[in-house]
């Protein structure tokens, strides 16, 4: 972490928990240019004598920060990352979630609670692995959308070679570095070389670590293992540098663990490390390790006997062995440190954007409900050239007019989220030189609240897709030149994760209510589907009717559901092909399932999940809901269900189902991604104040081709 941040443009500090007994790690960081080692005991700044306990090194780090204070704080360990949640440190922390429950069982609600907490109060998370996140939004809803990807990373020392390609000769050298403790089946390594004697291959286990579990009746066993056993070379503990070079002298690296972590959502680093190396590793086959090094990896082993089994396999096939290193060498590839340095550096760039101007531009976000605007009032937030101000109204008609007057008179410009009171009290009471914009929605647009303003008091306003602009204009008699689209944004990079097997026969649908959400119609497209195959799922993710009062309360709802839902029961093509996933805010993790997303609306303004499943890279199948083509490409607009289902089947039936995922997302990213929206809000705010508008929405394209 300290390498990749330095390598990124980062003055780092590092703060250690622990008394400094060796420099084996700490010497090389201090060699770094840019890299400040701190060590609280040789600074007077813990009276501890030992490793500093979480509330002593969170006294440690404020003390630190309130000298100079540090932009972001990179902090690993939830006890830690909890007490730093309450103290000045809070909303600077990225947080390296590892020590985290690793299943639903071991999920209480202290756990929810911490990591709930953590998570309010961080910037970002940072998470080892996509199995890891998706669990954590999946559990703790406040961690969705904050969660990002830094996967362990592999930095080989300087001199170091990887090992020479070619099968073993000779005698066959295991290696191991690491802790020794049960589950990691230490004990269990020693004896491999006198069994796998017994199979006529010659092999010696070569073990490097002093740290050996104390726990009764393994410790004393352990260490009798590694200074007596058959077969066993053991090195002791040495620094990172020497452990590794021992590891690129052996033919074959041990990461077999108790079947109790197969569900672990770590990815073990010295995994990378040994294949970074040239070295091949036998380890348990799970999900995560079969889409890092392929179903048909030969060192996969969950037993002593599949071990043996692999190892004499391969001992005697060098076409095998080559295999398995090349399999490796490939998945350590993109761990490097350079991938590392990429990764930060975009999440750098996004959290602390470059100035356009000197000085601060004051502008006010207003409105009751901010839940459309967060991504962009935190990409506003974060830029150094503006200073945010937020008017929470508690209600749509409810507010505090002196802090709304208060902040109308220190504003240079006003951004009002819905045209409600809020649109209509701001431009009542709009100050001299001052900008207000105003963003519209499909709720209000019907609402009548536009055409109680004085639109001469209002200098933009947004409209998210050109139907709804154009409907707009045709509503109000506004001059044209005062409406503008800006379209709704994606966030492309929380929604791009790996796919999981079967998804292109799985179908999506996020929201289905109220009944203009047409529901019957995307069960019209399963029907037609599963005549032919019934592999095809149809996945809903939405709050059921009965749970919006003022849905359920309309007879002509009910009605509509209540047929809806007698007709899947009652359907035996249905029947067993709808799945109804709990409403949240884990929508990325949830269209990793997800290969096609539906659109079946009678009427849209936009309809984001379309647009989110593209960004997931599944396919969007729309009805031609008005104004539909002038968000997305026509390509993804069919006339009914039956033809929707006909385009579905084909796209996997004919192999094309990889390239337009692909084609989808890239359209996506080009049109709606966040950066893109970002920039047009920001290019919006500086071009209103200055007098030049030009740029926004001629820059805006649908996804697909030129809006």
């Amino acid at each position: 972490m300290v390498q990749t941040l330095a390598r990124a443009g980062c003055d780092v500090t590092l703060v250690l928990k622990a008394p400094i007994r060796t420099g084996r790690l700490v010497d090389p960081l201090r060699e770094l240019p840019n890299v400040t080692v701190l060590s609280p005991h040789e600074d007077g700044l813990t009276a501890s004598e030992g490793p500093m306990r979480p509330h002593e090194a969170a006294a440690a780090i404020a003390r630190i920060d309130a000298e100079r204070p540090f932009d972001l704080a990179v902090v690993r360990g939830r006890a830690l990352a909890g007490q730093l949640a309450a103290g000045p440190l809070k909303g600077r922390l990225w947080t390296y979630l590892t020590d985290v429950p690793q299943s639903a069982a071991e999920f209480d609600g202290k756990s929810k609670g911490d990591l709930r907490r953590i998570a309010d109060a961080s910037r970002v998370l940072l998470c080892q692995t996509e199995e890891l996140r998706c669990f954590l939004e999946a559990a703790v809803p406040a961690t969705a959308g904050k969660s990002v990807l830094f996967p362990p990373v592999v930095v080989l020392p300087d001199g170091l070679e990887p090992r020479a390609s070619g099968a073993p000769n000779g005698k066959l050298r295991l290696v191991y570095t690491g802790k020794f403790a049960p589950r990691w089946n230490t004990l269990e390594m020693t004896r491999l070389p006198r069994l796998l004697r017994a199979r006529g291959v010659e092999a010696e286990l070569h073990m490097v670590g002093d740290k050996i579990h104390q726990e009764a009746g393994f410790a004393a066993p352990m260490k009798e293992a590694l200074e007596k056993g058959d077969g066993v070379v053991w090195h002791g503990g040495h620094p990172r540098a020497e452990a590794m070079r021992i590891t690129a002298s052996g033919d074959v690296a041990l990461s077999w663990r108790d079947l109790t972590m197969d569900t672990s959502l770590e990815l073990s680093t010295k995994v990378l490390e040994s294949g970074a190396l040239g070295v091949p590793v036998v380890l348990n086959r799970n999900p995560m390790h079969e889409r890092l090094f392929g179903e048909d990896y030969p060192l996969f082993a969950s037993s002593e006997s599949d071990v043996v089994d692999a190892l004499t396999l391969i001992g005697k096939n060098p076409e095998l062995y080559e295999l398995a290193a090349e399999r490796c060498r490939r998945a350590a590839a993109d761990y490097s440190l350079d991938a590392a340095v990429r990764r930060m550096r975009g999440y750098l760039e996004t959290t602390f954007p470059k100035p356009r101007q000197d000085g601060k531009l004051k502008v006010v976000v207003a409105g009751h409900d901010l839940k459309f605007f967060t991504k962009l009032l935190d990409h506003l937030r974060d830029r150094p050239d503006m200073e945010i101000r937020v008017d929470k109204w508690p209600a749509l008609k409810t507010h505090d007019p002196e802090r709304s007057l208060e902040l109308v008179q220190w504003a240079d410009v006003v951004i009002c989220e819905w045209f409600g009171p809020n649109a209509l009290w701001y431009a009542r009471n709009k100050q001299p030189g001052q900008q207000l914009v105003v963003r519209l929605h499909r709720f209000e647009l019907y609402s009548g609240w536009p055409l109680k303003a004085d639109i001469d008091l209002v200098d933009k306003v947004i409209c998210v897709s050109p139907h709804y602009a154009s409907l707009t204009l045709q509503m109000t008699g506004w001059p044209a030149d005062k409406v503008v689209v800006i379209p709704n944004w994606v966030d492309d990079e929380q929604f791009d994760r790996v796919k999981l097997p079967g998804a292109q026969h799985h179908l999506g649908i996020i929201g289905i209510a109220p009944s203009r959400k047409r529901f019957d119609l995307a069960l019209d497209v399963l029907e037609e589907l599963r005549r032919d195959d019934p592999r095809y799922t149809l996945f809903v993710k939405s709050k059921l009717p009965w749970e919006y009062w003022w849905i359920w309360e309309r007879p002509e709802e009910r009605e509509h559901y209540e047929e809806v839902f007698r007709r899947v029961r009652r359907s035996k093509a249905l029947a067993d092909g709808v799945v109804f996933d709990a409403y949240g805010r884990d929508v990325p993790a949830w269209l990793r399932r997800i290969g096609f997303v539906l659109s079946t609306s009678d009427d849209e303004s936009f309809h984001l999940a379309p647009a989110e499943g593209m960004a997931s890279g599944a396919i969007p199948a729309l009805l031609p809901w008005p104004g539909a083509d002038t968000v997305y490409d026509e390509h993804w607009i069919h006339r009914n269900p039956r033809e929707m289902a006909a385009a579905i089947a084909a796209t996997v039936s004919e192999g094309r189902w990889e390239d337009e995922r692909q084609a989808a997302r890239e359209q996506v990213r080009a049109s709606y991604g966040l950066r893109v929206v970002e920039d047009a809000w920001v290019d919006l705010v500086f071009g209103i104040r200055s007098g030049n508008v030009e740029l926004s929405s001629a820059r805006v394209r649908h996804a697909g081709r030129e809006g």
